[in-house]
């Protein structure tokens, strides 16, 4: 009951919010104030006060109380909606893997890879743990840890994943090395080298990559960058194509940032599953979400074992421990065998050591932190683009996690940003690796995972100057085309 109290309250002060009752920078009632109005414990309100702090729409002063954020309106539009192609052969991977060789540079502002900054990694906590496993479990920490992995932090997994509404059972988890391994372990236990898979457009490179490996044709299915993959277009593509398996993000997919809907997701599951195909879902940014404990993942309306859900450690706790996971129990005994005679399981320090330090507390207020971090931090970056980058410029509005989709105007292609941009020592992701057609070819990703200063600032503005530099020239050299055709 208390837990719908605090977010009753919650859901209306950010009505309040958003409708003016509150204005940027102007204080909100105190907690003493509101319990008394509510007729509910300071305990409630605080609960209330600290979602809200989650959603980086309000923050606490020292001694003063709570306070709205005090930010300009975001007024850029959405990026537009992918349309759908035929089935490909991907062939993008001598581009993806010279992009990422050139942004590992040292000294170069990391705002292409998706990975976050150690400012915002448990990393104290986590070498505490390190150290006690190895000091006091030597034996078991440097030995193997076979499929399906130690057994400790697969009861934390599940634990954690009540959090995404969906109750598994220890013996169905799996760990990996990272999500990537659960990914490339489920295509290979659902698909054959030669099928096809639906994706979502524009798509996360890594996926891309893989089904090259695989030898996975791919169709890539339009995402609106609110409320995910259009289910629409999934359904006129599977009645088209003999598609094996869906691979998708429900809940702040990358890049766009897209959250599905519940109703949507419900729906998504039930077509899926009369249609007896599988769905693997990445969910590697599901604990970032503003609004953590309202929404849900796809897993969480499974109910015959359509959905392989996979996800990791890289985004909240560091990204070289390589600690993913993933849940099913159709596909275990195939995707354990796969994993045995292939990397055995993941890394046995590094499961100790998560589990140490999931078991000792501390992870969910870390999490809060960084919640709260990441959303301001995505509001500074998309109000410095709305002020730096070119007029026409479109912006996605995650609902967690850290990076950005971006759409430029005036046929600017970003790849050759992103050349220009690397001789200012800054690196992003431009949209050619998210897809093998031409349709993002004007787009990028940006990484808000790093600290606000003036350092990353000025790396914005720099890009916006760039954008602009070549907008004028595509323009240009498209008025001397004209005029050479005549």
């Amino acid at each position: 009951m208390t837990s719908l109290l605090y977010q009753k309250i919650a859901r209306q002060l950010a009505e309040d919010i958003q409708k003016g009752v509150y204005r940027p920078g102007e204080r909100v009632p105190s907690v003493r104030k509101l319990s008394t109005q509510k007729g509910v414990s300071h305990a409630t309100v605080l609960q209330a006060y600290a979602t809200l702090e989650d959603q980086g729409l309000i923050h606490a002063r020292p001694q003063s109380g709570y306070y709205v954020h005090q930010t300009p309106a975001l007024t850029a539009p959405t990026p537009q909606i992918a349309k759908v192609e035929a089935p490909y052969a991907v062939t993008r991977s001598s581009i993806i893997t010279e992009i990422l060789s050139q942004a590992r540079r040292e000294g170069v502002i990391p705002l292409g890879a998706a990975v976050p900054s150690s400012d915002y990694l448990p990393l104290r906590a986590l070498h505490q743990q390190m150290s006690k496993v190895t000091r006091f479990h030597s034996q078991q920490a440097f030995s193997y840890t076979f499929s399906p992995g130690y057994e400790p932090l697969r009861r934390q997994v599940a634990i954690r994943m009540r959090d995404a509404g969906a109750m598994v059972d220890p013996a169905n988890v799996v760990i990996t090395n990272g999500c990537v391994e659960a990914l490339q372990l489920s295509l290979r236990a659902v698909t054959r080298p030669g099928d096809l898979i639906a994706t979502e457009s524009p798509s996360y490179y890594g996926l891309v990559q893989l089904c090259q490996l695989l030898d996975l044709k791919v169709v890539e299915i339009p995402t609106d960058p609110d409320s995910g993959l259009s289910l629409e277009a999934l359904q006129r593509a599977l009645d088209k194509w003999p598609i094996k398996a869906l691979v998708l993000t429900a809940r702040a997919g990358n890049p766009m940032g897209a959250t599905m809907p519940e109703a949507r997701q419900r729906k998504l599951v039930a077509m899926m599953a009369q249609r007896q195909l599988t769905i693997i879902e990445d969910d590697i940014y599901g604990e970032l979400m503003f609004d953590h404990g309202q929404s849900k993942a796809l897993k969480a309306f499974d109910c015959s074992d359509t959905v392989i859900y996979c996800s990791s450690f890289s985004k909240t706790i560091s990204p070289g421990v390589r600690t993913g996971w993933l849940v099913t129990r159709r596909y275990q005994q195939a995707i354990e065998q796969l994993q045995t005679f292939t990397t055995l399981s993941a890394c046995s320090v590094s499961q100790m050591a998560v589990a140490a330090y999931l078991e000792n507390g501390g992870y969910d207020r870390h999490l809060r932190h960084i919640r709260q971090e990441y959303c301001t931090n995505l509001s500074q970056f998309q109000l410095a683009i709305q002020q730096y980058f070119p007029e026409g410029t479109q912006i996605t509005r995650p609902k967690g996690g850290f990076i950005l989709w971006l759409s430029l105007p005036g046929g600017v292609d970003t790849l050759t940003l992103f050349n220009r941009a690397m001789e200012h020592d800054i690196s992003i992701a431009p949209g050619v690796v998210f897809s093998n057609s031409d349709q993002f070819n004007h787009c990028l990703r940006l990484n808000c995972g790093i600290p606000w200063n003036r350092a990353t600032e000025q790396a914005v503005m720099t890009l916006g100057v760039l954008a602009r530099q070549l907008i004028m020239e595509t323009a240009r050299a498209a008025v001397v085309a004209e005029e050479i055709s005549i």
